[in-house]
């Protein structure tokens, strides 16, 4: 192996250890709920921590590990050493906001707001945000005319 592909699995596997890091320490997930909310199975994130590959990840679940965990794909990409200066898409526009939600962030933000408040707004959020999805038919069994 040249010193050149040893050194981009290095990076690599750097920059997935400390986005795993980040998940663990930020939002206390394991390593099956970032493998659950990005997509990417355990096994193959454990091969780029050891940098344990033989041909370069697949982009798209290189974008999807990013994504799962918020952040920018450029980081991997730099760390891989591929060059992604020539396709720069310009960022999609972000759907308008819920009026509500728009006033929760701005309680947030609000200096005059309590810490405790802000501590329920946020705890609740959390709740909701991820709580698991009903299944149709218990959405809909209210909604049934008796």
């Amino acid at each position: 192996m040249s010193e050149t592909a040893n050194a981009r699995k290095i990076a690599f596997a750097t920059f997935v250890r400390r986005a795993l890091d980040d998940a663990r320490a930020m939002r206390a997930w394991s390593g099956t709920e970032v493998s659950r909310r990005t997509g990417v199975s355990r096994q193959t994130i454990n091969r780029w921590v050891r940098g344990d590959w033989a041909s370069d990840p697949e982009a798209e679940r290189v974008v999807a590990f990013c994504e799962g965990l918020g952040l920018d794909p450029t980081g991997a990409f730099t760390a891989l050493g591929w060059d992604r200066a020539t396709g720069s898409r310009a960022a999609p526009t972000p759907p308008p906001m819920d009026p509500d939600v728009e006033a929760l962030l701005r309680r947030l933000v609000d200096p005059n707001v309590s810490e405790a408040e802000k501590f329920h707004i946020r705890e609740t959020i959390r709740y909701l945000a991820y709580r698991p999805t009903l299944p149709a038919n218990v959405r809909n069994r209210g909604k049934q005319a008796g």
